[in-house]
């Protein structure tokens, strides 16, 4: 609900604070006073799209403050918290214009766009006029009124559930079958590759183990004749039977050394142990170094297969298994595309069954609803002067989506036997308005709610009974919420709960505007005067006092 509405320096008004209330508010006065200014005003706070040259002449910016208070579950909260910005039970818009046309924004004291500002106002006012664009006159909105008016809240979650499954699943059958075609694209190479890793079959750790035994072999072609040469040295042709001749020679001299060889024979003795332990290892080493010429061929064939299949494919070596693995995995892929892409399609007529079940269900509903719509219109119409008239809520084939596959249009025909047509192309201003007046009070009923709904001359063209009327439609909407009306009606203002004079006032060097609340008694005279002009009659009182009575 609009609480305040402070305006400073915007076209003839230099300082302006306005209170709100709940019900009906009613601002009247004589025409050119100001009043589409404060409709201007509050347009240029809420980023609507209005006029260029807004500052006051002579001040440096213009500004505008409003403020609202937000129930727990208003739409606005959700605007809010999704542009970051401060929450709470009170809403306050601020919006800067200076001289130069530079536009600057505050919500809650933070900074905001002007998309923000939009969106908020989306869920905070709705204005209405003879050029409602936004509203009745724009087919985009009737799908969402006759919705509204039909409640129709479960219907479009089970359709917006089942197009959101339906998108899933063809998203999802749409890439298996993407991959299926990457897949089919390479598998000969695919299959070519598997069938060589697999033949080879490569181990981790195998090209370090092969390349140290290819090494080792290479390397005892070279060695193996020194060593087998150190071997006849250290034998019975050499060291070792050199060493058991000095050995057995000095035991037969040592009766008669007297002792003196018993440290050589014994030093002796150690060595001959030492030379055994070296005959053994350097027999053991050509043990090692003997091996079939073919072992080696065959151990560099397998080590260059291994190096050469890891250079083809970019990976390493100790890499070739793990990459084996991922061929085989996308050739899985490829060898159960059909089952796998033939659950996917089943999954998909699934879905499409689903959404098919819920686009009906809600396309039967709204077709029950535009019944109930037309019929509570008939009945609004009336009262309106307007018996003649028929309001038609037709319902076409769309495309499919989210919300079903209606088009839901409002057409009117104002006279018996004319053909129907769109409301802009077929009703006058004061007829459109009525129209417009009928629907919101359906709608109302319906249970739609939560915004500030404004009434720009909504009462033009019409008068007596008819203006009454309208004054009494207005008056229930604003039963439950808030309304506010520019009105040049005397019966609509008699019925507002709350009522304030737009004024223009004359100086010497410069005009303004001013809005003032009106007592009991000042509401009388106001009223008198729009029933009788400048000369405010007793006549025109005791009317303005009928028109007043409960």
């Amino acid at each position: 609900m609009l609480r305040t509405l402070d305006i400073r320096d915007m076209l003839i008004i230099d300082r302006l604070e306005l209170g709100f209330q709940p019900g009906l508010n009613v601002l009247t006065g004589e025409t050119g006073a100001g009043k589409s200014i404060l409709l201007d005003s509050l347009g240029f706070v809420l980023g609507w799209r209005g006029r260029a040259e807004l500052v006051r002449q002579g001040a440096d910016q213009g500004e505008v403050t409003a403020s609202f208070d937000l129930p727990a579950e208003h739409a606005a909260h959700a605007v809010l918290q999704e542009a970051g910005l401060p929450d709470g039970p009170e809403l306050i818009l601020r919006r800067v214009n200076t001289r130069d046309g530079r536009k600057t924004a505050w919500v809650n004291d933070r900074r905001a766009s002007g998309e923000v500002l939009r969106a908020l106002s989306d869920t905070l006012v709705e204005l209405h006029g003879q050029h409602d664009d936004r509203g009745l006159l724009n087919p985009r909105g009737h799908r969402v009124m006759l919705d509204t008016y039909a409640g129709l809240d479960a219907e479009l979650d089970a359709t917006r559930a089942a197009w959101s499954a339906l998108a899933r699943a063809a998203k999802e059958r749409e890439a298996a079958e993407a991959r299926i075609t990457e897949i089919r694209a390479e598998e000969e190479y695919l299959r070519h590759a598997v069938g060589e890793l697999d033949a080879l079959d490569p181990q981790p750790g195998e090209e370090a183990t092969l390349d140290v035994a290819r090494r080792t072999m290479q390397a005892a072609e070279r060695i193996k004749t020194d060593v087998a040469r150190a071997g006849e040295a250290l034998g019975l042709q050499g060291a070792e039977g050199l060493m058991s001749d000095a050995n057995r020679w000095l035991i037969g001299a040592a009766d008669k050394a007297e002792g003196r060889l018993d440290d050589p024979l014994a030093a002796i003795e150690r060595a001959m142990l030492e030379l055994d332990a070296a005959q053994r290892g350097v027999q053991d080493a050509l043990d090692a170094l003997t091996f079939d010429p073919a072992e080696l061929e065959a151990t560099e064939e397998r080590l260059f297969a291994i190096r050469g299949l890891a250079r083809k494919h970019g990976v390493l070596a100790d890499d070739l298994g793990g990459f084996a693995a991922d061929l085989r995995d996308r050739l899985a892929l490829l060898d159960g595309s059909e089952r796998d892409l033939g659950d996917l399609q089943k999954a998909g007529r699934a879905a499409q069954v689903s959404y098919d079940a819920a686009a009906e269900a809600l396309h039967a509903a709204r077709a029950s609803a535009a019944g109930g719509l037309d019929a509570a219109m008939a009945a609004e119409l009336a009262p309106l002067k307007m018996e003649r008239a028929v309001f038609r809520t037709e319902i076409a084939a769309a495309p499919a989506g989210p919300e079903g596959r209606d088009a839901v249009a409002f057409t009117v025909a104002t006279n018996p036997g004319a053909p129907p047509g769109p409301l802009n192309k077929i009703a006058s201003g004061g007829e459109l308005s009525r129209f417009l007046l009928a629907l919101k009070v359906c709608l109302s009923q319906a249970g739609q709610g939560g915004v500030t709904m404004i009434f720009d001359e909504i009462d033009r063209g019409v008068g007596g009974a008819t203006a009454d009327a309208v004054g009494r439609r207005l008056a229930a909407l604003a039963g439950e919420g808030q309304v506010l009306v520019v009105t040049h009606s005397p019966q609509v203002a008699a019925l507002g709960g709350h009522h304030w004079r737009v004024e223009k006032r004359q100086g010497a060097e410069e005009t303004t505007s001013t809005v003032v609340p009106l007592d009991a008694d000042d509401r009388i005279t106001e009223i008198a005067r729009m029933l009788s002009g400048d000369t405010i009659t007793d006549a025109a009182r005791a009317a303005a006092r009928a028109l007043m009575a409960p």
